[in-house]
């Protein structure tokens, strides 16, 4: 359930969390949404934010933590379907990565030895696959 502010002006992920922007969401809950990067390092990349719009962290009240993790486990439960190697991350900071200044972890499936990190163009999600991985993702 979204808070009633309606979040940040201008974050593209509270837009998403308020539904004013689509996305392929995978899981939600009360309290986290998780849905697939639109620029993904590897298929089944995954973005878990927390509703409440906070840049980062440490900003993230402490009462929250056990449910804002609660969610990653779920996500990562769901993404063992896809491998059971993957990158959980947090990028704190524009020196870090940080393109987006809303709390976010990347879960990213590993399916080979190579670097899915290396300097390569990402390529948008196309919606086609977006479904089809929300369809294998997205149910408990």
């Amino acid at each position: 359930m979204p808070p009633p502010s309606g979040g940040e002006p201008g974050c593209i992920f509270c837009a998403i969390v308020h539904q004013r922007e689509p996305a392929h969401v995978v899981y939600e809950d009360d309290e986290a949404i998780a849905f697939l990067d639109l620029y993904p390092h590897t298929r089944g990349h995954l973005l878990v934010v927390p509703r409440r719009h906070v840049d980062r962290l440490t900003d993230l009240p402490e009462a929250e933590y056990a449910e804002f993790l609660r969610a990653i486990s779920n996500v990562c439960r769901r993404v063992d379907r896809l491998s059971r190697h993957y990158h959980v991350s947090v990028n704190q900071g524009t020196l870090a990565g940080q393109v987006v200044f809303h709390l976010h972890v990347h879960i990213i499936p590993r399916y080979s030895e190579e670097n899915p990190f290396a300097v390569h163009p990402r390529v948008r999600l196309d919606d086609t696959e977006g479904r089809a991985l929300v369809s294998l993702l997205g149910a408990p």
